[in-house]
């Protein structure tokens, strides 16, 4: 078991207000599979996103990532494990403007002490992986849309992770070039990768094998897909 989600709650306190983010939330989710997660706003989905990669933690309930209860870690070992077993893909890109894509790529492994060495040959590999090998030296407004987003794509990948969390990543892209990403998806999790899409477009989650839908901080259905 990947993920392994136990009465999930997390509020949130407002001024005088509390406001309940997530009810209890139970989710298990295995090695290799691809998921997605829905809801209308407001449905607990971006909070639920934040907590399944450690970027917070619940008030309430217990999350097991990789045989490790993550639940109350403080924030050095949560980046720890960030850095470590997530890949995040973000709508916007998230890329430093004035490094090459090849720079791009080798952030996490700066962070978490990667040899030099053996930095660029990681990074090179994880843009081949994603077909920009002939565009590692270039920034990323010499790049396309779709180009970008495959840089984020490398970055997620370069580390290794245990799982792929995407973030509406089609969401700055014309319909053909979020096809392009969403056929790189598929072809990631087709080599073994675990991967997460929170997305509110109907026709995203369906390249995925698994649709998890939220309403009100709640799972409303979890259904195959």
């Amino acid at each position: 078991m990947l993920i392994e989600l136990q009465g999930i709650v997390k509020d949130y306190r407002l001024g005088l207000e509390i406001v309940h983010a997530l009810n209890g939330i139970d989710i298990r989710i295995d090695q290799n599979e691809y998921v997605a997660i829905m809801g209308p706003s407001g449905s607990g989905k971006s909070t639920l996103m934040n907590l399944i990669g450690c970027l917070d933690t619940p008030t309430e309930g217990t999350y097991f990532l990789n045989g490790s209860n993550v639940s109350h870690m403080d924030d050095d070992q949560l980046a720890e494990i960030r850095n470590r077993e997530i890949g995040f893909v973000f709508q916007n890109f998230n890329l430093l403007p004035r490094a090459s894509a090849l720079h791009n790529v080798e952030l996490p492994l700066i962070y978490n002490g990667t040899p030099a060495s053996q930095r660029r040959d990681l990074a090179e590999e994880a843009l081949i992986k994603v077909g920009l090998k002939d565009r590692m030296g270039h920034r990323p407004n010499e790049l396309s849309g779709g180009q970008r987003q495959r840089v984020a794509v490398a970055r997620a990948l370069v580390n290794k992770p245990s799982i792929i969390l995407a973030d509406e990543p089609t969401g700055n892209l014309d319909t053909r070039t979020g096809d392009e990403i969403m056929d790189l998806f598929e072809d990631l999790h087709d080599g073994g990768n675990t991967i997460i899409l929170v997305t509110h477009e109907e026709y995203i989650a369906e390249h995925s094998d698994r649709i998890i839908r939220l309403r009100d901080g709640r799972v409303e259905r979890d259904e195959s897909n």
